[in-house]
C-alpha cells in the first residue's frame, strides 16, 4: 500500500443517498472521536481532483455544494464510471493514501465495487453503515430528482443486495443521532484503545 504507515484498526463505510445527511453524521463522528484517532475519508474527493485536473475545471467549486458541481455532474459519473471499469479500486486507493489513524470513516461509498475493496483490503475491519432519510426530508435539505443523476448507479447502486451493519435514520421524528451511533461510537472507541496498545 502506498503511502500507508499503518493499517486500520477500523473502517466505517458510509453509504446514503444525496441529501440523506452522510457528511452530517460523519463529521459528528469525527468530533466525538477527534482528528488523532479518526479521519473522515471521501471517496468522491480524489474522483473530482483527478475530473478537475484532467478537464481544467475549479477543484474548491466541484468540491463544494453549489450548482458549479451540478452541472458537471453526470460527465463526472460518467467519466468516473470508466475510469472504476478500468481500475474498480482507483479511487478508494487515491482517497486512502496517506491515513494513518486507526479509525477510517469513508463518507460516501457509493457502488458495490467501493465496498468490496474495503472488504478485500480490510475484511476484519470494515464496517458498513447506510444512512437514510425520506425523500420530503431530503427536499427540505434541496434535494429534487434529477435524471440521469439520482436513477444512476452513483446514487442506487447500494440500494440492494447489501446488509448494513447498521442503519442510521437521520429524520426528525427517529431516535437521536447520539442514540443511534451509540454502538458505532463504542466499536470504534475500543478500535482506538486497542490501536494505543500496540
Amino acid at each position: 500500500m502506498e503511502d500507508r504507515v499503518s493499517e486500520p484498526e477500523l473502517v466505517l463505510v458510509f453509504s446514503g443517498k444525496r441529501k440523506s445527511g452522510k457528511d452530517y453524521v460523519t463529521d459528528l463522528i469525527l468530533n466525538r472521536l477527534g482528528a488523532d484517532v479518526c479521519c473522515v475519508l471521501r471517496l468522491s474527493g480524489p474522483l473530482k481532483q483527478q475530473y478537475a485536473q484532467e478537464h481544467g475545471l475549479d477543484l474548491d467549486q466541484l468540491l463544494g455544494p453549489g450548482l458549479y458541481k451540478e452541472q458537471y455532474r453526470s460527465d463526472m459519473i460518467r467519466w468516473g464510471e470508466t475510469r472504476r471499469q478500468q481500475d474498480p479500486g482507483f479511487f478508494c486507493r487515491l482517497a486512502t493514501r496517506g491515513a494513518r489513524q486507526p479509525v477510517w470513516v469513508v463518507s460516501d461509498a457509493r457502488r458495490l465495487s467501493d465496498l468490496q475493496w474495503f472488504w478485500a483490503e480490510f475484511p476484519r475491519q470494515t464496517r458498513c453503515v447506510r444512512v437514510q432519510s425520506s425523500e420530503n426530508t431530503r427536499t427540505q435539505r434541496g434535494w429534487s430528482f434529477t435524471a440521469g443523476v439520482d436513477d444512476a448507479e452513483s446514487e442506487c447502486g447500494l440500494d440492494s443486495r447489501v446488509e448494513f451493519d447498521w442503519i442510521i435514520t437521520n429524520e426528525a421524528n427517529a431516535p437521536s443521532l447520539e442514540e443511534q451511533l451509540q454502538p458505532i461510537l463504542k466499536l470504534a472507541e475500543e478500535a482506538a484503545s486497542s490501536a494505543n496498545n500496540h
